[in-house]
């Protein structure tokens, strides 16, 4: 066995003589208490990234690029974080770490003294999720081989998704009382709470792989080297191709919210509150989109492309009672990407090889959101049927690469 691998198998030795105290049910329950208050933070954060920007100067193609760059920096970066979870089985103090990047980050956007300045902690927060992501996935995916995935994952994202939508009102909150700076700065009580829980969840939970009743014996040496290089299967590509370019005509909160606060179609003190509606809705999608897949299978993906091919006609509307349905609708498509199509990946690849599955698969989400969001951004400055065009083009396109997937069974 090489150097590299043998501190993972001690760590995992280790871990698995001590006993779970949580089942897999309650382990995905906890795990979502520690992402909510997460999700607090930064889904807090996230409502205001846009008009925030635009106090500082920045304009909605730039706007569109730090929002996207942000994003793609969350899931690009996973190309290395997830091998790196496959390798060496430190799932736990990845996850911790991501955690702890991402609650410091934020409140520190109080302080923020220019653009740059809170472009970079914009950034630094995303990539606090690079870290902790597929190690967590990896983690949630061994109770959902128990429980079911689609379950799992769902459980997970609606109790996620309710810090999401407790944050932005929160947030809110805050703006009317004192302004933005107040609203991120009282974003470190619930940081600070995140963080001594998934410590706790560690101590309960040491060993989540032992939820997984597939599990195979550990491989060794060139056994396990030979697993790990294997080829992902081409199911799994075309499925990441199809992701892509349906991602790639979906717009980012911070360039609808631009739009809302330039436009001046609702108060600012609002804004987070439309954000939260949309977590609202991406908590109920998650748990009807993730019982669906575990019905039907990946045909269930198939509701979050008319939802992105509505969003333009609603999210860039200047009628404020449009501007609330569209936080509905891009939240309920939200939902969708961000727990159903997590589990699919999960059946897709080799049980061995998660980690470098969701990185991958989350890479090109990035980077194709990256794209689509800054070219959503320029069309936005020039012509709103041009950007509405562009989204309903890309869902079409999607659909096409969808069809072969439904000609086989899944995987």
């Amino acid at each position: 066995m090489s150097g590299q691998e043998q501190p993972a198998t001690k760590q995992e030795e280790t871990g698995s003589v001590r006993q779970n105290r949580f089942g897999p049910v309650g382990f995905v329950f906890a795990f979502g208490v520690v992402s909510m208050l997460a999700d607090v933070v930064y889904e807090g954060a996230r409502s205001i990234t846009g008009p925030y920007l635009a106090t500082l100067g920045a304009s909605a193609a730039l706007v569109g690029f730090i929002t996207g760059l942000g994003e793609a920096v969350a899931l690009v970066l996973r190309l290395a974080t997830g091998p790196l979870a496959d390798r060496t089985r430190r799932y736990w103090p990845l996850t911790i770490a991501g955690y702890a990047l991402t609650v410091v980050a934020v409140p520190l956007l109080a302080v923020a003294a220019s653009l740059w300045q809170a472009a970079g902690l914009v950034v630094a927060e995303r990539f606090g999720k690079a870290v902790r992501t597929p190690a967590r996935d990896t983690m949630l995916s061994h109770a959902g081989s128990a429980i079911g995935r689609g379950k799992a994952f769902a459980i997970h994202e609606a109790l996620d998704q309710s810090g999401a939508l407790v944050g932005p009102l929160l947030v809110s909150l805050m703006i009317a009382i004192s302004g933005y700076q107040a609203g991120f700065g009282v974003l470190a009580i619930p940081g600070a709470l995140a963080l001594a829980a998934v410590v706790l969840l560690r101590g309960a939970v040491p060993a989540p792989e032992r939820f997984d009743p597939h599990k195979p014996a550990h491989a060794s040496g060139t056994a396990a080297q030979a697993v790990r290089r294997a080829p992902l299967p081409a199911r799994f590509w075309w499925y990441s191709a199809f992701t892509a370019v349906s991602m790639s005509g979906f717009a980012t909160f911070g360039v609808i919210s631009y739009h809302i606060e330039v436009q001046k179609v609702i108060p600012a003190a609002l804004i987070p509150v439309t954000y939260a509606v949309s977590m609202g809705a991406a908590a109920l999608a998650a748990l009807w989109s993730g019982a669906l897949y575990d019905r039907i299978g990946l045909r269930g993906l198939l509701i979050a492309l008319p939802l992105t091919a509505a969003v333009p006609f609603l999210s860039f509307a200047t009628a404020p009672a449009l501007i609330w349905v569209g936080a509905a609708v891009w939240g309920a498509a939200l939902g969708i990407h961000e727990s159903t199509l997590r589990a699919a990946v999960a059946d897709l690849v080799p049980r061995d090889r998660r980690g470098t599955g969701y990185g991958i698969f989350t890479a090109i989400y990035g980077v194709a959101w990256l794209a689509g969001s800054t070219v959503i951004g320029a069309l936005y400055a020039v012509s709103l049927p041009g950007l509405t065009a562009f989204t309903i083009a890309t869902q079409v396109v999607a659909l096409a690469v969808f069809v072969p997937l439904l000609r086989r069974p899944a995987a």
